[in-house]
């Protein structure tokens, strides 16, 4: 059995009956696999975005960004399976290529849950392993940059989360009038 085909029998009764859901570092040997995972991920955007832009997002959440010095790639998984993943630069990083000023603080980048476990809590537990080992690093605050046609995103970050708008820090990538909204949260 694939661990696609694998994940798509876990569900949100598997996580909470057998509470097996182990938040860890990624391996090297996975990075393709949290790649793929990321783009068919964010593939359900595709309709809100002109063509162009959605080949910018596929490539830089596909790029090696993730393997800069000091980034935690972390994945979580149950049973062997990672259903999700998210990374954590730190802070004073340029974790956006320039269109962004290095922060005092770490950024989540890239979260994604694969389509059959969401909902399940996959992306809390990613979100609060990012603030809990920014607590541990001494940060006071962390920070997340997001698409503003992400509005499940958006709204988990401003809801659950508490992250409050940072309009100085967003950008426009692609110069079609799609912003990249930036959050923060004191922690």
């Amino acid at each position: 059995m694939t661990e696609r085909s694998l994940a798509s029998k876990i569900n949100f009764f598997d996580l909470r009956r057998n509470n097996r859901l182990i938040i860890r570092d990624a391996r090297k040997e996975e990075l393709s696999f949290i790649r793929e995972q990321r783009v068919k991920a964010y593939e359900d955007h595709t309709e809100k975005v002109p063509a162009e832009h959605w080949e910018a997002l596929k490539k830089a959440i596909s790029s090696e960004a993730d393997q800069q010095e000091g980034v935690d790639l972390i994945v979580a998984e149950i049973n062997g399976v990672i259903l999700g993943s998210v990374a954590l630069f730190p802070a004073k990083t340029d974790a956006y290529e320039g269109y962004v000023d290095e922060m005092d603080y770490p950024e989540i980048r890239v979260l994604a849950v694969g389509n059959e476990s969401r909902g399940s809590g996959v992306a809390s537990a990613l979100i609060d392993e990012c603030i809990s080992r920014a607590k541990a690093k001494g940060f006071d605050a962390i920070g997340l940059h997001t698409g503003s046609f992400m509005n499940d995103a958006i709204g988990l970050y401003q809801g659950k989360y508490g992250f409050e708008r940072m309009p100085e820090y967003d950008f426009v990538p692609a110069d079609d009038g799609i912003v990249v909204k930036a959050f923060k949260k004191n922690i």
